[in-house]
């Protein structure tokens, strides 16, 4: 059962009210307030504004744990229902040990695991449910929960690599933001006050910089708006189908980290495609799941067309070759294995490879990036003597 808060009109009295509401869903809710003689105006779910979805987000962390414990407890023979109230009973995160106890409650209630984990998508997402709903069926649920938790670490492990090698540009790029900032505002002035006492015509490139900081001083108003205004618009732009789109091109074409984003998305789609062809899941429903894993559109549309060629009767390595994004190790595995009788161990082979490859190639980019910071460093310290320290010592030339 969810919590829902309302505002609603009695009939009665034409009174505007608030309250909440424990219901299934938020029609399911409606419905309960018109059998109280309510006109329900507004009707949402209880944790949905910015703060509560920030703060009942679940770590990556405890779902690899709660996947973890699971598959113990189930692979050691404890009834489901034990095995989730034994993981709650343990569990710290508050966010998490809220989803276990609404789990328990509904299978205690008759429901199958994998029809209550759809309630949480945020926690559980469609390769979960898929691998849990397979298990379910095979009487293999502690396997499928234990490459589950496999799943979870790889992908969190290699998104903790990126965002390493983001980090270190990130900070250097704040810090060169504060210096320009602090250079603009403090010592460019005073360059100015200096040159006007001394009645001396400003250099060009210093001129520049007291214009550009006049500006700033004068109309920072304006560009705070111009900036929100931007923000506004791509966050806007972002959520369109268009803009879905745009993106997800964007990041298989941007130079310098395009090959890294094509070997990430493959290496998540023949991961996840090897997870689910393991457990038993159809090849139909396991290019379904594993398209819409990568997250990104353009990559999914080709592993659709894929799908449909395969419904048609054409083998999955013929159905990939060809396809846009479709790296040509995913077909060229995939045909050994159909050969083999073995292409889930092929696909995770193929995994494998482009795991290693990303690796290296996170390592070279750390490599790549930091001379080029230093350049970018270089060049703004050259303009900022340029501008302030060459014309301080031509003026005590010149007296």
């Amino acid at each position: 059962m969810r919590r829902y808060n309302y505002r609603a009109k009695d009939k009665r009295t034409g009174k505007v009210l608030k309250g909440s509401v424990q219901a299934e869903s938020e029609r399911a809710a409606g419905k309960l307030l018109l059998e109280r003689g309510y006109i329900p105006d507004r009707i949402t779910e209880e944790g949905q504004g910015l703060f509560s979805k920030i703060s009942n987000k679940v770590p990556t962390k405890e779902k690899i744990v709660f996947s973890r414990q699971f598959a113990t407890l189930i692979g050691a023979g404890l009834p489901l229902a034990n095995s989730l109230r034994t993981i709650a009973e343990q569990t710290t995160n508050k966010p998490m040990r809220k989803v276990v106890e609404e789990l328990l409650a509904d299978v205690e209630a008759g429901k199958a695991l994998a029809v209550a984990m759809e309630k949480h998508p945020t926690v559980f997402d469609n390769v979960y449910l898929a691998l849990v709903r397979a298990g379910e069926m095979s009487g293999t649920l502690d396997e499928a929960l234990k490459r589950l938790a496999y799943q979870q670490e790889k992908d969190a492990a290699m998104m903790s690599k990126i965002r390493g090698a983001m980090t270190y540009p990130a900070i250097v790029l704040v810090v060169i933001i504060a210096v320009v900032a602090f250079m603009m505002f403090t010592v460019v002035p005073q360059v100015e006050k200096l040159y006007e006492d001394l009645r001396q015509e400003l250099p060009a490139l210093t001129a520049f910089l007291v214009a550009a900081t006049d500006f700033v001083i004068n109309f920072w108003w304006l560009l705070a708006i111009m900036l929100a205004g931007l923000i506004w618009f791509l966050i806007q732009f972002r959520k369109t189908p268009t803009g879905v789109r745009f993106m997800a091109t964007f990041k298989l074409n941007v130079p310098m980290f395009k090959s890294l984003f094509r070997k990430l998305y493959m290496a998540r789609f023949a991961r996840t495609a090897q997870i689910l062809l393991s457990t038993g899941v159809s090849m139909l429903d396991t290019l379904k799941i594993s398209g819409e894993a990568m997250n990104n559109v353009v990559v999914e549309k080709s592993v659709t067309e894929a799908s449909e060629m395969v419904r048609s009767g054409k083998a999955l390595s013929d159905s990939l070759r060809g396809k846009d994004y479709i790296l040509p190790l995913v077909p060229q595995m995939s045909s050994i294995g159909e050969q083999s009788g073995k292409i889930d161990e092929m696909l995770g082979k193929a995994a494998q490879v482009f795991e290693d490859e990303l690796d290296e190639q996170l390592r070279m980019i750390s490599t790549m990036i930091e001379p080029l910071l230093m350049v970018v460093m270089g060049v703004l310290a050259g303009g900022m003597v340029g501008a302030i320290l060459f014309p301080i010592y031509a003026l005590v030339g010149s007296i």
